[in-house]
């Protein structure tokens, strides 16, 4: 049995992941620049490390989109900022944390 390093208890009821999204005071910027040949890419900052990996694939899944994670930034093929925000709401982020530029 997994026990959570921060809280004690098993992983399987462990909440202090959802806790922590809820919590941040981290501003999470979405934006989109422009790379090769013309094409856009959404770049998604102000996630915590931890998370990084595990938000990443779960956009990649849901936009059904390629992309990387670079410099503690989830960088994302196409223009995602419309769908973007929803799909973070659901993973457990505040709406009110998150910026669309």
């Amino acid at each position: 049995m997994d026990i959570c390093n921060v809280c004690g208890l098993p992983k399987d009821i462990c909440v202090c992941g959802e806790i922590r999204k809820g919590e941040v005071t981290r501003r999470i910027k979405v934006y989109t620049v422009k790379a090769k040949f013309g094409k856009f890419m959404t770049v998604v900052e102000g996630i915590e490390k931890e998370d990084l990996k595990t938000v990443f694939k779960e956009l990649k899944r849901k936009l059904a989109c390629g992309g990387a994670v670079k410099e503690e930034k989830i960088y994302l093929q196409g223009d995602h900022k419309r769908r973007i925000v929803d799909l973070l709401v659901k993973i457990g982020y505040k709406r009110d944390n998150i910026e669309v530029e």
